[in-house]
Formats: C-alpha cells, sequence, structure tokens
C-alpha cells in the first residue's frame, strides 16, 4: 500500500508543475521562458524537445510533443519525468478573468523516474517550490514569479505511463502499462483516483479517493479510502494515511480465488488447501508504519468457513517477520490429506493393500519453512486435519530460516493428552524430530494412524523421543532414531488368540485380552527393538523380546507367555514366534523351545543315574563335574595298559 501512495502522489505532484506550460504560447523564446519560471519555482529544469503550440480546438490549452523535467540533484543524470506528448487544457472563460484553471493534463507514455534518499525524501518532493528568485536574477524575476497566478487541476489522465520506484531500502519496483485518471474538481477537497496496471504480469485496478489532497500533497494525514482489485479477490482500506506510505484504519479483504489474487502481487503458485483459504474474508483494525510494520488488531478471518480471531503483527522484510495469536471453534481443513502408507494407492492406512505397498515415496516439498520467520500461537475448540481429530486444543508454531518447531500445550489427540514439541528442519535437506509425553492415547487410534498397523487397543501412557531424515516418508521411516517408554491398562490384540494357542496350538484368528502391557524401546535406522516386554492376562504371564521394522513394515518378535503352574510350581512356557509383514504376520507356537526344559531335565537325571552305574561298575567315586566319555575313556585306557603289563611280565 504504501508505493501505492507514493507513486500516485508523485504523479500528482509533477502534473502541478506542468501546468505551468499554459502560459507558453508558440515561439522557442517564450517557452524558454517558461521553462525559466518553473525552475526558478522549483529547481528542476523544463525541457522541449519537441514544438511547442497553443491550441483552441477540440481543448483551449498547450501541448507538446516531448517533454523532460529534471531530477533532484541527489538523485542522479536521468530526468525524473519523461513524456511523449503532453496536453493541457484551460477554461476560456477562467483565464479572462485572470484564473487558471487546469481541465485536463493528459500524457502519452510518459515515464517517471522515483526514487528516495535516506532520510525519505521523494525526488518528486520539490525542494525550490515557492523560494526566493535565484541570485542575480533581478527584480524582473521576481515580478514574474508574483505575476504567475493560483493553479488548480481538475482532472489528470494519463496513457501507457510507466514507473520506476527505487526505495531507500528494499527492491526497486517497475511498473509499465499503467493507465490513470485522476479527478479534482475542488482544489480544496477531495481527489478521485481510477488507475489500471499490470504490476507483476496480471492485471490490478486502483480506485482511491483521498480527502484534502492540497493537504495531503504538503505531506499531512489525510484521510484515504482505496480498493485494490484483481483476479480472484479485492482489498479495501478506510482510514487516514501521508505521503510515506503511512496509515491506521480498518482493512478488509475478500477473496473468491486466493491463488488468483496472490498471483497478481507476485506470489504465483501458491496452492492453498481447502480449509486454509482458497476462499477468504478479513476485516481488521490496521496500522502500517514507514519502516514495513503491519499491525492488525481485532481481526475477524474466515478461511474457507473456518473462523478465526485474534491478532497479527507483520514486518515486510525480504523474509517476513510475523507474531501472530489467532482462536477458533471448530475448524475443518479436508483439503489437507492424511499421509499415505502406501505408495499413492489410495488404501486406508490399516489395510492389507496399504501396508504391502510401503510408504510413500513421494518428494516431500518442504519449502513452505522458509517463506517467513516468527510465531503463531493456535487455540480451537476442534480441528480435523489431514486424517487426524484434536479435541480442544492450543497449537505453537515457530519458523526460523526453514526450521520450524511445533509444541502442544497441550492437544487432544486420539482421546488422550499430548504434550511435547515437533521439529521440521529444511535448512540442509529435510529432518524431523521430537519428544513427546503422552497419556490416556487410545492405541488403536494412533498406531492405524500413524504406522497403519490397528491390531493393538488399549488406553496407553508413555514418552517417545525420536529423529528421521530423508526427502520421502519411506527415507524417514527408514532412518527413523530414537527411544520412549509404553504402559497400557487392559486391552487386546487383535489377529491371534493367546491364551487359545497356548491350550491347543491354533492362534490365528480371535483375540488376546490382556490386563497390563509395559516395555520400553530402542529405535535405530528404522528398527524398533524390545527386550523387556511384560503383559500380564488372567491366568497367564507374557514376556517379549525382538525387532518391529518401522522402515521395512515387518515383524520378528517372540513372546514367550506362560501359564501358571499348579501349587505354585513354575508352569509352562511356549515361545510364540511373529515374524513376516503387519499385514499378514505369521504366527507359530516354538514347540521345541518350550519343551526344551523339560528334554534338559530328563537328560540330567540320566545322566545321574549312569553316573552312579558306572561308579558302581568301576568301584570309583565319578563326581558331576566330570565327563563320562573322559572317564570311561581313561578307564578302557587304564585296563589296556594293565593287561600288557601282565603279559610281558608273565603274570
Amino acid at each position: 500500500m504504501r508505493w501505492i501512495f507514493r507513486i500516485l502522489s508523485a504523479l500528482v505532484a509533477t502534473a502541478l508543475l506542468l501546468v505551468a506550460l499554459v502560459f507558453v504560447l508558440p515561439g522557442e523564446k517564450i517557452a524558454g521562458l517558461a521553462a525559466d519560471q518553473i525552475e526558478a519555482q522549483t529547481g528542476r529544469r523544463l525541457t522541449f524537445l519537441g514544438d511547442v503550440r497553443f491550441t483552441l480546438w477540440p481543448i483551449l490549452g498547450v501541448k507538446s510533443e516531448a517533454v523532460t523535467l529534471s531530477n533532484a540533484d541527489w538523485a542522479g543524470p536521468e530526468p525524473m519525468l519523461t513524456a511523449e506528448r503532453l496536453s493541457i487544457g484551460i477554461s476560456a472563460s477562467d483565464l479572462l478573468l485572470g484564473k487558471v484553471r487546469v481541465t485536463e493534463v493528459s500524457a502519452l507514455l510518459p515515464h517517471l523516474n522515483l526514487s528516495e534518499r535516506e532520510d525519505g525524501l521523494g525526488n518528486w518532493v520539490l525542494e525550490g517550490r515557492g523560494a526566493a528568485a535565484p541570485a542575480g536574477s533581478g527584480g524582473q524575476s521576481q515580478r514574474q514569479q508574483a505575476d504567475i497566478p493560483a493553479i488548480s487541476i481538475e482532472k489528470l489522465t494519463l496513457a501507457g505511463a510507466s514507473v520506476r520506484y527505487r526505495p531507500h531500502q528494499g527492491a526497486p519496483v517497475e511498473l509499465s502499462a499503467m493507465d490513470l485518471v485522476l479527478n479534482w474538481p475542488d482544489p480544496s477537497g477531495t481527489v478521485n483516483v481510477d488507475l489500471n496496471f499490470l504490476p507483476l504480469g496480471a492485471p490490478m485496478r486502483v480506485q482511491a479517493e483521498v480527502g484534502t489532497f492540497t493537504s495531503f500533497l504538503s505531506g499531512n494525514v489525510a484521510s484515504v479510502g482505496a480498493t485494490v482489485s484483481a483476479d480472484g479477490g479485492m482489498l479495501r482500506f478506510d482510514g487516514r494515511a501521508d505521503l510515506t506510505g503511512a496509515a491506521t484504519g480498518r482493512i478488509t479483504a475478500k477473496a473468491t480465488d486466493t491463488s488468483a489474487f496472490l498471483a497478481a502481487f507476485g506470489q504465483a503458485g501458491i496452492t492453498l488447501p481447502r480449509g486454509l483459504g482458497q476462499a477468504l474474508s478479513l476485516g481488521a483494525d490496521a496500522t502500517y508504519t514507514t519502516d514495513g510494520r503491519l499491525a492488525l488488531r481485532d481481526m475477524a478471518l474466515d478461511l474457507d468457513g473456518n473462523q478465526l480471531q485474534g491478532a497479527l503483527d507483520l514486518t515486510l522484510t525480504e523474509v517476513p517477520q510475523f507474531t501472530a495469536q489467532l482462536n477458533g471453534t471448530h475448524l475443518q481443513v479436508p483439503g489437507l490429506a492424511p499421509v499415505a502408507a502406501g505408495g499413492g494407492s489410495g488404501a486406508p492406512s490399516g489395510s492389507a493393500a496399504a501396508s504391502s505397498v510401503g510408504w510413500s515415496k513421494e518428494a516431500i516439498d518442504a519449502a513452505a519453512l522458509g517463506l517467513a520467520n516468527g510465531t503463531a500461537v493456535l487455540s480451537f475448540k476442534s480441528l480435523n486435519a489431514a486424517g487426524y481429530e484434536l479435541g480442544a486444543s492450543k497449537l505453537s508454531l515457530t519458523l526460523d530460516r526453514a526450521r520450524g518447531v511445533l509444541k502442544l500445550q497441550p492437544a487432544v489427540l486420539f482421546d488422550g493428552l499430548v504434550q511435547g514439541q515437533v521439529v521440521a528442519n529444511n535448512r540442509n535437506g529435510f529432518s524431523t524430530g521430537g519428544k513427546l509425553s503422552f497419556s490416556g492415547i487410545r492405541l488403536e487410534k494412533a498406531l492405524d494412524q500413524v504406522a497403519g498397523y490397528d491390531r493393538m487397543n488399549g488406553e496407553a501412557l508413555g514418552e517417545l523421543e525420536f529423529l528421521a531424515s530423508g526427502n520421502t516418508v519411506d527415507e524417514l521411516m527408514h532412518s527413523l532414531s530414537g527411544k520412549g517408554w509404553l504402559e497400557v491398562n487392559k486391552g487386546f490384540f487383535s489377529g491371534f488368540d493367546l491364551e487359545g494357542l497356548m491350550r491347543s496350538g491354533k492362534g490365528n484368528g480371535g483375540s488376546t485380552v490382556f490386563d497390563q502391557l509395559t516395555g520400553s524401546y530402542d529405535i535405530a535406522q528404522g528398527n524398533m527393538r524390545n527386550d523387556d516386554l511384560l503383559v500380564t492376562l488372567k491366568g497367564l504371564r507374557a514376556e517379549g523380546a525382538g525387532r518391529i521394522g518401522l522402515g521395512a513394515r515387518d515383524l520378528d518378535y517372540l513372546f514367550s507367555p506362560t501359564i501358571a503352574g499348579v501349587n505354585g510350581g513354575n508352569g509352562l512356557t511356549i515361545p510364540v514366534s511373529i515374524t513376516g509383514p503387519w499385514a499378514d504376520p505369521k504366527i507359530r507356537p516354538d514347540l521345541k523351545n518350550a519343551l526344551q526344559p523339560q528334554i534338559d531335565e530328563v537328560e540330567a537325571e540320566a545322566k545321574e543315574r549312569l553316573r552312579e552305574k558306572l561308579s558302581e561298575e568301576l568301584e570309583t567315586e565319578i563326581t558331576p563335574e566330570q565327563d563320562l566319555n573322559e572317564v570311561i575313556r581313561d578307564r578302557i585306557e587304564q585296563e589296556a595298559k594293565d593287561q600288557l603289563q601282565r603279559l610281558l611280565l608273565g603274570d
């Protein structure tokens, strides 16, 4: 908005200079005299590059084929204004009365070269206006200035205009193909401006009203109303502003196609999901300062039906800085698709089809992390987005040089509470990590939506730390590392019946109900390893250890359930092997390992009996530590030596 004010005011100020041409009659001598008068008043040199002539029809006035107006001394050698043709119409009746009422100033293909210096002064501000005559000009010049009547202008028309505006800080703004109509019927009243141009390749229209325009051009604050229209939307400001662009008032906006509207401002290619502002409306009290700071208060925002209230502070630099506080009620963002477990198959995340395909290998676009820096706090009663349903929550998002930190303070998720933070970093490739604590989480919802696994049910308490890097979900899951612990009171596994497996050896299908589950885990290279799982069931106790492939989406895990023994005995343990993909794991009892303790016991008893028998036969004591084979071998060797000795000695 600031640069629009500056350019419009420069156009009008320049036009006021050129109306002095009404005093120019045919002839180079008089044209030169007029140029001298303008230079005496403004400090700028007006040069006629073509013929200057007086016209009677169709408009009384002056016309010149080519005109230039010099620049301020500090702004460089290029002219501030050039025009292919300049026409000025005046009121004949007022001229007879000694007044100059300009009915119209029109310029064909004018070009304005505008700039600002460090103190904010624009080169269109005419420091020499009203100054005393230059030294040595004599009384004649003073009399000539005194004879110049007051001048007003009713209408300014620019056709095919172009502007180059160079602020003291920031990139230059260049506009072309501009058509401007300015109506100013009352010199002490309001001016109306209608500007059509192509600022960044898309058509835009600015319609503005400025009260007490003379005072506004002098640098004072004036009432301003302005509407900016472009494809897809409009922006309206009503308040007070000055030439520097500083403004305060009420801003309203409405967009039926926000992407098209943003494209007109140079932000082409931005596609907003439904629910985040494909169509929007905005109302807020706004304050803008010359250092590029915009403050919005009492803000009401509607994004595709999602209603938010709050405040925003925005600093318009190369990378915008922001601080926002927003409050919403029941928010819906259906345009954010859930993270696909498969590679775009569209299958539900917990289905066999999705699990068999694997994680998505589509490239992650995290460029949005670098668009701005700042912090936004969002509170709401509910939020449905990306396949997740959140209850009443408070979220804080901080962006800093392409690194985003989302804090949950807390969030109601999966019917429980989650606190902590999640980090997404796109500074040198994409990575993500976080540290979360949770309670009351429904595992069947959490595991289904996060990992595409829905065979475990229960209410969980625990902690999780994780870190992953990669440009796709597949790469992230295969690089995942971290640690955590989990505790679940009363739940069940679906897909196998542990009790049935223990009693009949057939456990596929059905479910296993447990009273408590506890365990801790470590994650490295996409593999979760657990060695201390403990599950208690009615009449059973199960320990577990093994690997869960988070990247490969597979299992290699061993349950070791034990049926309580009779009269306090040790009971029977039958390990259960679970292997294969998440979608269709193979569940088999390990009978060999289950019977190994009994086999070892029988072997031990047989060895003891054999040791006792050999001790009797060999008439020597054999200790349990001795190897029976070695004892027998040694006895045979000794017996052979004895027999040989008897033979040699003739006994």
